[in-house]
């Protein structure tokens, strides 16, 4: 059958085989192989900040008074089990993996909300890392996999 042109004036439809996502967004598509290097880069920085909690209790310093606190040793551990477990899931990612993509969204979601809480003791990296999230989820959720389109 033949394809006929759009009438003037209206975009013609993308070719079947598209590199944009379910939003037709090239910043999507895109932007999942850099959600998965900066889950990668930002889960390396998290095992970091674990180690450097977990070696010495007074390397970072609590601004003002805040309703959530752990001991710096614990904040230690959790970054760098929440840091392990998003170096993996960036590397999955990076690999095309259909689990990394719904990890990545899970574990984006839960480094959202252990640096909101850990916002006295770096505020700036913290939202930082927020934002990362952020863009990390959208990425996520709006291209989707390959074998799909």
């Amino acid at each position: 059958m033949a394809q006929t042109a759009p009438p003037p004036g209206e975009p013609s439809p993308p070719p079947p085989h598209s590199h944009h996502g379910a939003s037709g967004s090239p910043w999507a598509s895109s932007g999942t192989v850099f959600a998965g290097v900066l889950l990668f880069v930002d889960g390396v920085l998290a095992v970091l900040n674990g180690i450097a909690g977990i070696a010495k209790d007074n390397v970072y310093a609590r601004i003002g008074d805040y309703t959530y606190q752990f001991s710096l040793t614990a904040w230690g551990w959790i970054h760098l089990i929440i840091g392990v477990l998003l170096v993996i899931t960036g590397l999955g990612i990076l690999k095309g993996a259909e689990w990394a993509r719904a990890l990545g969204v899970g574990l984006a979601s839960l480094s959202i909300v252990a640096n909101f809480i850990w916002l006295p003791y770096q505020p700036i990296w913290a939202v930082i890392a927020i934002a990362i999230g952020v863009f990390v989820i959208w990425s996520l959720l709006t291209d989707r996999p390959r074998a799909a389109r």
